[in-house]
């Protein structure tokens, strides 16, 4: 919910892509959590009615990760989120 909030870092990777999903896990902050329930699904169109910052990365492949945070932009590739 903090990425909605604008809460920042943000912090995004894209898996492969499932039935009903973009493959898409977005979160904000430096503490991930392990909790099955820690990442909630949305529509794009939340970020679009935010104008989140993270809408400019959506169009990256599977594999690929990006991280904003103040006067930072990263973007790299991961291939371990290619592996099943």
């Amino acid at each position: 919910m903090g990425v909605l909030a604008g809460e920042i870092p943000l912090n995004g990777l894209r898996h492969l892509p499932e039935i009903g999903t973009s493959g898409w896990f977005v979160c904000s902050g430096t503490d991930f959590s392990e909790r099955p329930d820690y990442f909630k699904p949305w529509h794009v169109r939340h970020l679009i009615e935010t104008n989140s910052p993270v809408l400019p990365f959506l169009g990256l492949p599977p594999g690929w990760r990006f991280l904003i945070a103040p006067g930072q932009e990263d973007v790299w590739f991961d291939p371990s989120l290619l592996e099943a």
